[in-house]
C-alpha cells in the first residue's frame, strides 16, 4: 500500500546548519568542540603563566583543535544501535539471510506478526505483550528492516512471503496464524495463496492489496515515491507522515518518530531509502486482489474507520475505507470484518485492546 506506514511526500532539503556558540552539538555523527582562551591584551596584564605565555597558549590551543578535528573519527551509527527488546533473537535462514524476531509465550496457535512498510517488529509490542499470555507470539523483522539482514534483495511480496515461509520452516512452526499489517497483510496473503501447509488462520490488519491501482496510477506512484524523496524528507514532514497513521496520535508511539530520526543518521539509511520504493513497486506489481477468492484459510479483517491512508486520497477521492473493507470481506470466502471507530491505519497500536480481544475471540472459534 502506497504510503502505509506511510508517507505523504516532502521535497524540502534537510540542511545541517552549524551550531551557534553555546548551542547543541551536531546530531549523532559529529561533535561540538570549543575552546575558551583567556589572554592578556598587549601585555598590559601579566599572564598567570608568565610573561608572553598568553599568546603561546592561544596558539597551542588552536593547533590542538586542528589536530583533534582532523584525526578523531566521526561517530558512526548503525540500524543495529536502535533500541530493541532485550530478548530479540536472530536466526539464519538456509538462504543466508538473518531474521531478527521476538518469541514469547506458548499455546495452541503460533502467531507470526508481519509489520508494514517502513516499520519493524516493535510495531507489535502491545499485541505480543497481551496475546503471549495465551499463544506463542513471534514478531519478526522482514529482510532489510530493523535488525534483520541487509542486502541487494528483490524486495517484493513473493520475496518477503518466501522469507516468512522459510522462517517458519527453519523454526519448524506449526498451526501458524499469520498476522499482517498493511504491507505485511499483502505479504501474508501472498504466502497463504502459495502454501498453507503450516498455516491455520489469517489476521489482516488494514491490509495492502485490497485497494487496486490502474497501470497509469501505479506508474505515477512509482515516479513520485523515490529514494531521493524519502532521503530528503525533513523531520517536520516525517512527523506529519506518522500522524497520518493515527486517528489521534498516542504519546506512547513517540518512539516511532524518534527511531526514524535516529535511522536518518545511520550508515544504512541510504540503502533503507532505496529499499522502500522497491517494496512499493512490489505491492503494485504483485497484486493479490483477483486471487482473494482462492484464500481457503479462516480470515479476520480489521480496518480503522478513520484510516487516512486507505484508500489513497489523491488518486481515489470517491472511494471510502468502508468500501475497501467490505470489498475485502466479500472477496475472501467466509472472512469476518471488524471496523473499529476512532481508529486510523495503525489499528493494532491505536486500538490494541479491541484488536487483541477480537483476535482472541476469532482464535477461540
Amino acid at each position: 500500500m502506497v504510503g502505509r506506514y506511510s508517507y505523504r511526500l516532502g521535497f524540502q532539503p534537510h540542511p545541517h546548519p552549524l551550531p551557534q556558540r553555546g548551542g547543541p552539538a551536531f546530531p549523532h555523527s559529529s561533535f561540538d568542540f570549543s575552546i575558551s582562551i583567556q589572554y592578556w591584551n598587549e601585555g598590559k596584564h601579566p599572564s598567570p603563566l608568565g610573561e608572553g605565555m598568553g599568546v603561546g597558549l592561544k596558539t597551542a590551543a588552536i593547533l590542538l583543535f586542528i589536530l583533534l578535528t582532523n584525526t578523531l573519527p566521526a561517530q558512526t551509527k548503525h540500524m543495529q544501535d536502535i533500541p530493541y527488546p532485550a530478548d530479540t533473537k536472530t536466526v539464519t535462514l538456509p538462504s543466508g539471510i538473518d531474521m531478527a524476531y521476538l518469541d514469547r509465550g506458548e499455546g495452541p496457535y503460533t502467531l507470526v506478526f508481519i509489520h508494514g512498510l517502513g516499520a519493524n517488529l516493535k510495531a507489535w509490542q502491545k499485541n505480543v505483550d497481551s496475546l503471549s499470555a495465551h499463544y506463542r507470539c513471534i514478531a519478526l523483522d522482514l529482510p532489510g528492516y530493523g535488525k534483520s539482514g541487509k542486502g541487494d534483495y528483490p524486495y517484493g511480496m513473493a520475496f518477503f512471503a518466501g522469507a516468512v515461509r522459510s522462517f517458519c520452516e527453519t523454526l519448524d512452526l506449526q498451526n501458524v496464524v499469520l498476522v499482517g499489517h498493511s504491507m505485511g497483510g499483502q505479504v501474508a496473503l501472498t504466502m497463504a495463496l502459495a502454501d498453507t501447509s503450516r498455516l491455520a488462520k489469517l489476521v489482516l490488519i488494514a491490509p495492502a492489496g485490497i485497494e487496486t491501482f490502474s497501470a497509469a496510477e501505479a506508474g505515477w506512484l512509482k515516479t513520485v515515491y523515490t529514494s531521493a524523496v524519502i532521503q530528503n524528507t525533513p523531520p517536520e514532514q516525517i512527523r506529519k507522515n506518522f500522524l497520518l497513521n493515527f486517528y489521534q496520535w498516542p504519546e506512547d508511539a513517540e518512539f516511532m518518530y524518534e527511531d526514524r530520526l535516529f535511522l536518518r543518521e545511520t550508515e544504512e539509511y541510504q540503502a533503507w531509502c532505496a529499499m522502500l520504493p522497491k517494496c512499493v513497486a512490489g505491492m503494485l506489481d504483485e497484486p493479490v486482489f483477483d486471487k482473494l477468492e482462492q484464500v481457503t484459510l479462516p480470515s479476520l479483517i480489521f480496518f480503522g474507520e478513520n484510516d487516512a491512508l486507505i484508500p489513497n486520497t489523491f488518486l481515489h477521492k470517491n472511494q471510502t475505507t468502508v468500501q475497501i473493507a467490505e470489498q475485502a470481506q466479500a472477496k475472501i470466502p467466509g472472512s469476518r470484518l471488524r471496523q473499529i471507530p476512532e481508529c486510523g491505519h495503525f489499528v493494532q497500536w491505536e486500538q490494541a485492546e479491541k484488536t487483541n480481544r477480537a483476535i482472541r475471540d476469532f482464535l477461540a472459534q
